[in-house]
């Protein structure tokens, strides 16, 4: 149950981490907090780890366009 869970919300922590790193650099900051430094290396850790997987290709239609075609084959768990 767990890994349904991970395959379908992997491209949206994917496109947020994404999405939030473009921000950073955007905003020029330079000093930075431990915290945020922690914050930072958990993004880049993530993101590494998320971007070897298929969900970097995912997009929520193709995630919608399975689940419409899968829905006829009636599978259970």
């Amino acid at each position: 149950n767990g890994l349904k869970h991970f395959i379908f919300f992997s491209p949206q922590v994917f496109q947020l981490l994404t999405d939030l790193k473009q921000q950073r650099k955007e905003s020029g900051k330079n000093k930075q907090s431990s915290g945020q430094q922690n914050l930072n290396t958990i993004m880049y850790e993530t993101l590494k780890y998320i971007s070897k997987t298929p969900c970097r290709y995912q997009s929520p239609e193709t995630v919608r366009e399975f689940l419409v075609a899968m829905k006829g084959h009636k599978l259970t768990k």
